[in-house]
């Protein structure tokens, strides 16, 4: 499975649009997070529990985008994008979506 930023799949055709594919995740802070955090967050630095969460989130939802993409036939997916909203307080949604192709 191909999954493209772009609009094209190098030296690939696109021959049918199947649809917008996506995925998403809904993940939360946690209490141990929070408070070590919040210290790193008067010194500075990179929040790095907190990257790392998101990064997971992004993995996870191109995951099921992938999966959503397969369940239509698609070969690949193109102008993959991300969006990220606040759900809650302390909770945010990671969606990954684009368009599902077909290739020659």
């Amino acid at each position: 499975m191909y999954l493209s930023t772009t609009e094209t799949v190098p030296s690939e055709e696109v021959v049918e649009i199947l649809g917008i594919a996506k995925g998403n995740t809904v993940r939360a802070k946690n209490v141990g997070r929070d408070i070590t955090q919040a210290i790193r967050n008067i010194t500075g630095g990179e929040l790095k529990s907190y990257s790392s969460l998101l990064s997971d989130a992004r993995e996870e939802a191109l995951s099921r985008l992938e999966e959503d993409a397969q369940s239509v036939g698609a070969d690949a997916v193109v102008n993959v994008r991300f969006e990220t909203s606040e759900i809650a307080q302390g909770a945010a949604e990671i969606l990954a979506y684009g368009t599902a192709v077909r290739l020659e």
